[in-house]
């Protein structure tokens, strides 16, 4: 676990509104993921940075207990054009908590991680958390995924 700053960014994707109560978040996440890999969401993105895909989470209405937007998508360099159907978010960056997480992502890898986090004693400050999907995700049943968890100053 380390502190970094993260500098603004813009991302284009799919989004849901979901919350953690009774799991449903687990549910909705998945069949956003399912969407975007099906459909190939990430071939529609115009301007993208790199191959990886963010899993953003914002808009918490309190905390991690109260639903939020969970947004699935890419890095772009700007927010000229949102194709039809998804969203684009300027994103603020800030103070951040960066954690790893290996294994099977088929096995509950995220889901796990985040509870996890929920356990730690962080400031959190309930504005955007995201996860990282990038070179290190290409083999599913041994991936590496970063986690940042934003922080108060």
């Amino acid at each position: 676990m380390q502190n970094v700053q993260i500098q603004p960014f813009n991302v284009i994707g799919l989004s849901i509104r979901t919350t953690n109560e009774n799991g449903q978040a687990s549910t909705d996440i998945a069949a956003l993921w399912q969407r975007f890999l099906s459909e190939n969401i990430s071939s529609l993105i115009p301007n993208k940075i790199d191959g990886s895909i963010y899993s953003l989470y914002t808009d918490y209405e309190s905390d991690h207990t109260q639903p939020y937007t969970a947004i699935l998508g890419c890095q772009v360099q700007n927010l000229d054009h949102i194709p039809d159907g998804m969203v684009g978010l300027s994103f603020n960056g800030g103070n951040y908590v960066k954690t790893t997480a290996k294994g099977d992502l088929m096995q509950g890898l995220i889901v796990n991680h985040w509870s996890k986090i929920f356990e730690m004693n962080l400031d959190r400050n309930f504005v955007a958390d995201f996860e990282v999907f990038g070179e290190k995700t290409q083999n599913p049943s041994d991936a590496e995924v970063e986690f940042y968890v934003g922080v108060k100053s």
